[in-house]
């Protein structure tokens, strides 16, 4: 478990600022993470790499000459917003564009896609490349859906090589697609990982017995087995590995590897070493000459127990960019020449987004509804303070249990920013506006992304100059459900809060067509949102980090749904206290 921390909402922030003192040489914080200590060399594509915290040295400690120019670090299992992806890319930036690289899951490749089209507005040429490795994760036919997990490294080192030697962003993004093709990994667990602050793990493993085909986040494995030896273990890492080959593979005979035996966090290097030793006899007698191979920590869960063997098939070129230098506080190969100059106090300052604290004008009846605004955001915050632990444990059945925190950091940032935003006279719009960004900066992750979707539709919806009717607010409403299905998607059925989301959002703009005032549709919508989520609990998941995991989640509801039912009510408490503020 993780013993030495603070306060446990904290953590992620404290270690990046204790990594960042740490690795002056190499790297300098910037809003949302780190950038190289030295500029990106002009003309040179930015390959910018990012997730969540709790993977060290992903995705950190692969800053530098030869690997990433910036990473985007988010809290701890949760994608980096946006705006962090965005401040990132734009103080890595050399002038060539930028390519936006992490692990495939819901939330990395929500608020990813979301800062390239900002960076694209802003005229910074933007591209996205999801790694997806894990075998274990979803079916040959259905590759596109399976998660990232270590073999973001090889593939981060294609795109990186291939910037530092001056290609462009369109042949940069030529190669990680070749690189992605053809890396695959396989992984399992003997323990789960425990978060900071928590008292038990996100899953458990029976004695005797390890997890097949785990997830980086703590999602348990897609099976069970007994415990192996060591030689056991790796003829299964093997095995499983060599019978999935590229498409453009006929046989390992005769073939090239970058190879990468992973420890997961709490596996010695010894014992990783012992496994080795039968995986290169096993890839010899297969015919498989191994290049370069890896051995140790590179992308971790925590404390979790396992191990996970990468395999990246390679052809001339990739082997050359494999075999390339780099020199990052976490992973260096090979000498490279000493860095050009670079007086740090010359440097031009890192365009960074910098928020405008200026408010729109707004009439008084919108001032005025700004205040049950925040009262409603206040009961949200309180809410999912209340149901915390119960969100987490839902998540964990199936998913990474962090879900309750996810929404605590979402919801505690939103009322605090409404709240400035109410001091500063803000109208009803900009007042949701300001919740929207602080939700989805501060929670990162999947529900961050919709959360900061669905609050941004509202506030769009009431604007800032009329009080805010029935019509106006179930508008804005609707205008949420198909913005979050755009976004996600995911439809009714895929066991995500979209089933409880639609059936809301229908029910209130149909009693509010119908004549009722506000607060009663409101009641009747969150009757059906209540009966929705209950409901979730006899689907299988098709969307995000349960769907590997369907059959453990059937029997208990979706987090996100549960957790959007539980603030319909709420929400319908503040305004049966405020009858007199909507229509």
């Amino acid at each position: 478990m993780t013993r030495l921390f603070n306060d446990p909402a904290a953590f992620a922030d404290e270690a990046l600022e204790g990594f960042t003192a740490a690795h002056r040489r190499w790297v300098r914080p910037v809003t949302g993470g780190v950038v190289r200590a030295g500029a990106t060399p002009a003309g040179q594509v930015a390959v910018v790499i990012g997730g969540g915290s709790g993977h060290y040295p992903a995705f950190s400690g692969l800053v530098g000459r030869g690997l990433a120019h910036g990473a985007a670090v988010g809290n701890v299992f949760a994608s980096p917003s946006a705006q962090q992806i965005g401040s990132v890319a734009r103080a890595a930036h050399g002038g060539a564009g930028v390519l936006l690289m992490y692990g495939n899951y819901a939330g990395d490749v929500l608020h990813f896609g979301q800062a390239a089209e900002r960076l694209a507005a802003d005229g910074i040429d933007a591209r996205t490349f999801a790694v997806a490795d894990d075998i274990s994760s979803a079916s040959p036919d259905e590759s596109a859906k399976r998660r990232g997990i270590a073999g973001d490294l090889p593939v981060f080192k294609a795109a990186a090589a291939a910037a530092e030697q001056g290609l462009s962003l369109d042949e940069v993004v030529r190669v990680v697609e070749r690189a992605g093709a053809r890396t695959r990994s396989f992984g399992i667990a003997f323990s789960g990982c425990t978060l900071p602050g928590a008292d038990h793990p996100l899953f458990t493993v029976p004695e005797a017995r390890m997890a097949v085909g785990l997830g980086i986040h703590g999602e348990p494995g897609i099976g069970e087995e007994p415990l192996p030896t060591a030689d056991e273990a790796a003829r299964l890492l093997v095995d499983t590995l060599l019978k999935e080959l590229p498409a453009d593979v006929e046989g390992p005979a005769g073939q090239r590897a970058a190879v990468i035996l992973n420890g997961l966090g709490s596996v010695k290097y010894e014992e990783l070493f012992v496994v080795y030793r039968k995986v290169a006899a096993l890839l010899d007698a297969a015919g498989v000459e191994i290049v370069d191979p890896e051995v140790g920590e590179l992308v971790t869960s925590f404390d979790m127990a396992g191990v996970s063997l990468t395999l990246t098939w390679l052809d001339d070129r990739l082997e050359e960019l494999w075999r390339a230098p780099a020199d990052t506080p976490a992973y260096r190969k090979g000498a490279l020449d000493a860095p050009e100059a670079d007086d740090a106090d010359d440097r031009a300052p890192v365009a960074e987004d910098v928020p405008d604290l200026a408010v729109a004008p707004a009439s008084e009846a919108s001032r005025h509804a700004a205040g049950t605004v925040l009262a409603a955001l206040d009961a949200v915050a309180a809410t999912v303070d209340t149901h915390v632990d119960e969100l987490g444990r839902i998540d964990a059945v199936a998913g990474d249990g962090d879900h309750g925190i996810g929404m605590q950091r979402g919801s505690t940032a939103a009322r605090r920013a409404a709240t400035d935003a109410h001091e500063l006279g803000a109208g009803a719009g900009t007042v949701l506006n300001r919740a929207a960004d602080a939700w989805a900066d501060k929670a990162g992750g999947t529900s961050g992304a919709l959360w900061g979707t669905i609050l941004r539709s509202l506030g769009t919806a009431v604007g800032d100059q009329d009080a805010p009717d029935a019509a106006r607010v179930a508008a804005g409403v609707t205008e949420a459900s198909a913005a979050v299905r755009r976004l996600g998607g995911a439809e009714v059925g895929d066991k995500t809060m979209v089933d409880v989301l639609v059936p809301f959002a229908d029910t209130l703009a149909d009693a509010v067509a119908g004549g009722l005032a506000l607060t009663e549709a409101w009641a009747r919508a969150a009757t059906a949102a209540d009966e929705a989520a209950a409901a979730t609990a006899g689907l299988l998941p098709r969307k995000g980090r349960a769907r590997p995991h369907a059959e453990k989640s059937l029997g208990t509801p979706d987090a996100g749904a549960h957790s959007l039912a539980l603030i319909t009510r709420a929400v319908h408490g503040v305004l049966l206290d405020h009858p007199h503020d909507h229509h």
